[in-house]
């Protein structure tokens, strides 16, 4: 399986009460996969799956899951240990594992390799590998990145180090075959497909999400005249819906459309404020207008 296209990370909605509230999080799969994305994500960074416990992390993989079975859609799911990549075993719906590169302790690449080896081996389904050095505080070279696309049972990355540099392009530029990149700084989404992207792993997408998967196959398909201008707007509606620690205005742009039940988000993330909710608010509806 090669991941290719717009994947929506999806947020984890509560109820009043603080609960998983798991019907709208099916309305929410289907409503993106819908607007034209092509796989979901569930518990990722966006769906604060570290704040949720075990049966919460599970309602969330059923759900999720079932809207992907009768979709006929990819699924990817955050799962960063061989515990947690053994309890996706017999779930068909899921085509690959989500995988943190190791935070904080920095192993240097060579530990990094070793420890992604670990993980497919034991792994019941390929691994796409998350590299996030701004959070990990692992940095990894170009070379190594390519000796990670190498390894038996990997099959993507969601490349997301916080800019554009020598690494990225050297990357980019020798990517080894049935190897999937997919862009995980949102407003840098558009200048990597340029470079060569397959698609792009997006927040942002659950809004404007018709216009970012037009994004994505607009390069895909060498339509620069297209994918410009829309790529100028969508890095403007990313930088608002990532104004505060994400998901927080996600949520609130959701819930202010009447999408989610409440904006919450758990502890320690704050729910956004009401001058950034009404600015991205603004941001969406002209981002939409001036793209339908």
């Amino acid at each position: 399986m090669t991941p290719t296209g717009l994947y929506v990370p999806l947020i984890t909605p509560y109820t009043e009460r603080g609960a998983v509230a798991a019907d709208v999080l099916a309305a929410l799969a289907h409503q993106v996969l819908d607007a034209g994305a092509a796989g979901l994500v569930a518990l990722g960074t966006t769906g604060e799956a570290d704040t949720l416990d075990d049966a919460e992390r599970r309602v969330v993989t059923d759900v999720v899951a079932s809207v992907c079975r009768d979709r006929r859609a990819p699924l990817l799911v955050g799962a960063h240990t061989v515990e947690a990549l053994r309890g996706l075993t017999g779930r068909p719906e899921v085509a690959a594992a989500l995988c943190l590169v190791p935070p904080f302790l920095r192993p240097g690449e060579a530990g990094v390799l070793a420890h992604f080896a670990r993980l497919a081996t034991a792994s019941p389904v390929p691994l796409v590998v998350y590299h996030v050095p701004y959070r990990t505080g692992q940095p990894l070279s170009a070379g190594a990145l390519r000796r990670l696309a190498e390894l038996p049972g990997v099959a993507g990355i969601k490349y997301a180090a916080g800019g554009i540099d020598a690494e990225t392009v050297a990357f980019l530029a020798d990517v080894p075959p049935d190897f999937a990149v997919l862009g995980g700084d949102d407003a840098l989404v558009s200048p990597l497909l340029a470079l060569g992207a397959h698609g792009g792993i997006l927040a942002s997408a659950h809004l404007a999400t018709a216009e970012f998967a037009a994004l994505v196959a607009a390069w895909r398909a060498g339509d620069v005249a297209r994918a410009r201008p829309l790529g100028h707007r969508l890095a403007g509606l990313s930088a608002a819906l990532f104004a505060e620690p994400n998901p927080s205005v996600v949520k609130a742009v959701l819930h202010a459309h009447g999408r989610i039940p409440t904006p919450d988000v758990r502890p320690p993330l704050l729910p956004a404020g009401p001058e950034t909710t009404a600015r991205t608010l603004r941001y969406v509806d002209e981002t939409v207008a001036v793209s339908a």
